[in-house]
Formats: C-alpha cells, structure tokens, sequence
C-alpha cells in the first residue's frame, strides 16, 4: 500500500452523470477513430474534445473501453467514440476488445482511418482499411496523424500511400494532435458528414464516463509508465471507493491495480513500495483537478491470476 500527501486543489471537469440534453440547431453524430494500435486515437480524442479523457501510453491496446468524448462546435456537436486498437487477439480479453470494436463500428455515422505519419503503411494498416467496407452505413475519412514527427517528404508519402487503400474517403487530411495543426479541418469535415439533429449532450459536458472509471484509467496510465511490455496487459484498476471527508476540504480515495502474477506485483510495487508511491503521486496529480478538492489516494496491489483469460473474472474487472 502507498498513502500520498494531497497538493493543490484544481477546477474538476465536467461529466454528463447528472445533466440532461438542451436542443440545439446543427448536425450531432458519432465517429470513432480505427487503426493499428498506438497510432495515435486517443492523443487525438484529447486534443478535439480539448480536455484529457482518454488515457494515452505508447503500449500498444493502452484502450480498453469505449470512451466518449464530447466536441461542440457552432455548427453542432461530434462525440468521438475512442476505441482500443484492433489487432489479432491473444486472450480472452483480446477477442472481447475485438468485439467492442466491432460494435462501435457498426453503429458510428463517421468512421476515421488513422496513419501515423512516421511509419509506412503495412499490411495491418491495408487490412483495417479493407474491412472498412463492412459498415456501409458509415462515411470514412482517412487521417495521416503525427505530421510533427515527420519530414514533409514522410507526409506526402503517407498521404499518396493512405489515398491509394481506397476509393471512397469522403476526405484525406494530414495533422498533429500534439501541436493542433489541422485539428479544426478535422473537426470541421467531421461535423460536415454528421446527419442533422440536436446535440446529443449538452454545452460544457466533455464525456459521458463516471468519476470513478475516469480515476480508474488515470491510475492504470500511471501504473503504464515505464513497465515491461509483457506487463501492461496484465494491469487492471478497481476503484473501490471515493468519498470526501467529513469536515475536511480532501477526497479518500481507496483502489487496487491488479496483476496476473507475484513476479509483476513485485515490478509495480518496486524496491520497498518506491515505484508503487511513485505511480501515486503521478496519478494524484491528475485526479486532483478531476474531483476539484485534495486527495489522498490508498493503493493496493492484488493478484487474480490469469485475469485475462477467465470469464469470471472478466466480468468482475468490468469486461
């Protein structure tokens, strides 16, 4: 276990558990973003929503639920469905991410195609294009992300190589989501293909997830930092409870990461709990301006063997 001292207090963002729809004039949908994993989807949901509501990591299948992140513009309203990378499943969890995908994808009015800019593109990135052809119903635009990472020469490579996987992108755009280049071209192509109706949330709501599954992911993405790469999968977060103290401006906070074996209790806990304290201070910090008082943040490590693999303990991890 690890107890942390609380640091400043900071404005908590905004969640739609307690508010209700206001119509608005415009066009409202859905469009998620597909690719190979770690190609950037949930770097660029933060970037248009404007606000970190997906947790981001270079492991690959960092995602394990879709998240919604809210967008409004003038011309109306996007919710970004972020979604885990789709890839050849290993587990249990696997296929069932898989399928989560899937489910997204035949529901959503714009699918986006992600590229990274850096890298060429490869059979996984031709194959996810292809399949694309199974959601009829959906407009598809391909997207060339982490153009800041690349030569201009890189761009225009990726460019010519995405336009080629098909015929029928309604748009091809190059951007970054870390520097904004072309987020608004972006946004404003989205919005463009959205059927028209009334926002589906409203003005000042940035996702529809609970407190507690936000500070459930902001634990894991600290727990991510630095870890082997047999390691990540095997990292889940209960939240086992959040209440705020009586007659104190601070947030108790109690959750358990659990792993799959002793030897990866021991890489998260670290050299007398040093790694464990450390992940609990890098989430704190974020999760301070989440629930907008001082926190003091309890973590325990646990062990559900093979959770990834088990049906019933899927269930009780969430999945």
């Amino acid at each position: 276990m690890t107890e942390n001292e609380p640091t400043p207090d900071a404005e908590p963002g905004t969640t739609a558990e307690s508010a209700a729809p206001e119509p608005v004039e415009g066009r409202s949908g859905f469009v998620t973003f597909v690719g190979r994993p770690n190609v950037g989807k949930s770097t660029l949901t933060n970037a248009l929503v404007g606000e970190k509501v997906a947790i981001t990591s270079d492991k690959p299948q960092t995602t394990r639920r879709a998240i919604r992140g809210i967008l409004n513009r003038p011309a109306g309203q996007l919710v970004i469905v972020d979604t885990p990378g789709l890839h050849k499943p290993r587990t249990l969890l696997g296929q069932r991410l898989n399928d989560l995908v899937e489910q997204v994808l035949g529901d959503v009015d714009v699918i986006g195609f992600c590229v990274p800019a850096t890298e060429k593109v490869g059979p996984g990135d031709r194959r996810i294009a292809e399949s694309l052809s199974g959601y009829g119903r959906a407009k598809k635009v391909a997207i060339v992300t982490k153009t800041d990472a690349a030569s201009r020469d890189q761009i225009t490579e990726r460019l010519m190589e995405v336009d080629s996987l098909r015929e029928d992108w309604a748009a091809v755009i190059p951007l970054s989501a870390l520097t904004r280049d072309q987020l608004d071209v972006l946004s404003d192509e989205l919005l463009s293909l959205m059927p028209e109706g009334p926002a589906l949330y409203p003005e000042g709501v940035v996702t529809d997830e609970s407190t507690e599954d936000r500070i459930a992911e902001i634990i894991r993405e600290a727990a991510l930092d630095g870890v082997r790469d047999e390691l990540p999968h095997s990292i889940a977060v209960v939240v086992q409870e959040v209440e705020p103290r009586e007659d104190s401006d601070l947030t108790d906070i109690y959750a358990d990461i659990v792993v799959e074996r002793d030897s990866q209790k021991g890489i998260i806990i670290g050299h007398k709990g040093s790694r464990l304290r450390d992940v609990g201070a890098r989430a704190r910090a974020q999760i301070e301006p989440l629930v907008g008082t001082k926190v003091f943040l309890k973590l325990h490590v646990r062990i559900a063997k093979e959770w990834q693999r088990d049906p019933k303990q899927l269930g009780r991890l969430g999945f």
